[in-house]
Parts: structure tokens; sequence; C-alpha cells
């Protein structure tokens, strides 16, 4: 039962949601409410404004000691893998913004309570599973140019990645391989973490959903995907202080592009249901205006 629930949710009978076509007008729609979210709520993204650069400042240490150097890019450029899953509290906070309730900053930790949790966090360990799977992958291609050797420096490495055939070799084997890596986490995580907020349909549904829609709209969707690399790369910048901007503008972006492509539930969430004030009668108004607390 506990496995039902995780794949198809709480349904015995699941329906597949509802897509959209979407075009290169509702990405740019989406940036801008996504921005607009985190003008809204700027303090509520902290929690990925001092992880990633944290993240980065670490990436610079491992880095320092030479043999980490050649995961130094594959590490950074793996942030795209997992960042679906890390943006989970944003578009939570997304949700409750659109649905006019409390965005405090706690409530991005709301999802822990979530009906769907365990198929959220189901999801995300398959996204973690592709990143460090990547990273192997990344480290065979070094050591099938370079051998195992870990070079003496940072200057040594690059001339041996920018000014020799094995380095050349390096850099568009291994941008082949991650660009691969990308499309998997993509259609995976476009909209399935987002629809799991929302309705509680299983990580089966969700996942089939995400890639229904990438299926239906590929030219937009990988338009998307240029997007977001070209923001990390440019809020890698500098020590990926940037992504203290670009993932939380990227994560309510994503919340509001779900909007777009899959046609909204009927049912409200049960957040969203006003609180029942009980029968009033006439002969209350108009005290009935000016609400008190009762015993």
């Amino acid at each position: 039962m506990a496995l039902s629930h995780l794949l198809v949710g709480a349904s015995s009978h699941p329906v597949s949601p509802t897509i959209r076509r979407v075009g290169p007008a509702d990405l740019f729609q989406a940036l801008a409410l996504g921005f607009d979210d985190f003008a809204a709520m700027p303090s509520h993204a902290v929690f990925l404004c001092i992880i990633y650069p944290l993240l980065g400042l670490w990436l610079i240490s491992l880095a320092s000691g030479y043999s980490m150097l050649p995961l130094a890019f594959p590490l950074a450029a793996g942030f795209a893998l997992i960042g679906p899953f890390a943006a989970i509290g944003l578009y939570e906070l997304s949700r409750r913004r659109e649905a006019g309730l409390d965005t405090s900053s706690s409530h991005a930790f709301d999802v822990l309570y979530s009906p769907s949790f365990g198929a959220i966090l189901a999801l995300g360990l398959l996204l973690m599973a592709i990143f460090l799977i990547w990273l192997a992958v990344a480290q065979e291609i070094y050591t099938a140019a370079f051998g195992y050797a870990a070079p003496a420096s940072i200057g040594e490495f690059a001339n041996d990645v920018f000014t020799t055939s094995a380095g050349w070799t390096l850099i568009v084997v291994g941008t082949g391989v991650g660009f691969l890596f990308a499309v998997v986490a993509l259609t995976i995580g476009a909209v399935s973490f987002p629809l799991l907020l929302d309705r509680d349909v299983g990580a089966a549904v969700a996942l089939f959903t995400s890639i229904r829609v990438v299926a239906a709209n590929p030219l937009t969707m990988a338009l998307w995907g240029f997007i977001v690399a070209a923001l990390l790369v440019i809020g890698s910048l500098p020590f990926f202080l940037g992504l203290t901007v670009v993932m939380p503008v990227l994560g309510h972006a994503t919340w509001h592009l779900y909007r777009k492509a899959v046609e909204p539930d009927l049912a409200p969430h049960p957040d969203d249901r006003p609180p029942d004030r009980g029968r009033r009668y006439a002969a209350d108004f108009p005290a009935s205006l000016f609400p008190t607390r009762r015993a």
C-alpha cells in the first residue's frame, strides 16, 4: 500500500494531468513572474543563497589540492542536475503566494509534511544518483585522456586541456556526455516536483507527466534548458555569488512554468481552503464584520 501511494498517489485510479503547449513567450513570462516572487520574498531564498555559494567555495578549496581539479567543472555543472530538487522549498513559497497564503520563510519547509514527500524524496534521490553517475563518468573521460596522474598545478591543467589534442577531445566528449545527462535531468525535473507539491499523484505519474511536457514541447523545453544553463554560468561569476539571485529566480520561475504547462486541478489544495467561520445570522450584522475571539 505504501509503495502504491509512493508511485501513483492517493487515488486508486490515477488520472494523468492534462498538459498544454507552451512557447518561448511563456518561458520569459515565467522568468518575469519568478523574479517578481524573488523580489517579494527575497529572504525566503536564504537557504539556497547560502548553500550554493558555500558549495562553490568548497569546490574551489577542493580544487586547490589539484587531485580534485579535473572534477571542478563537472561538479559545477552538476548543480543543474540536482537544481530541480534543491529548489523544492521555492516552489512551495510560490504556490503559497499564488494562493494568497502566508509566505513566511518557515513555510519553505512545509514540504516535509506534504502527502507527496515520499515521492518527492524518491525523485530527488534519482537526480542525486544521476549526479553521482555523471561525476564517475566525467572522471573516466579524464582518465582516458590523461591517465590517473593528478595535474601538478592549475596552470599545467589548463595547458593540457586547451593546448593538446587530448584536451580538446576531453572538452568535446565531456560536453557531449554532459549534455545527455542534462537532458535526462531536465526531462525528469521539468514539472515533476511542482506537480507533486500541487497534487498527491505519486512519483510515477509526476515523472511521466514531466516526460510528456518535454515531448509535447521539445523546442520550447530545449530553449528552457539553454536559458537555465546560461543563467547558471552567469550566476557562477564571480565565485558562484551570482547564484544568490539566479537560483531563487529559476526556482520560482519553474513553478510558474509548471502552471503554464499543466492544466490546473479543479480540486483545491488543502491549504487553499478558507477556514470555516461557522453560520452567520442577519441579526449579527454589522457586528459580524468585526471578528472577535470566541471562547
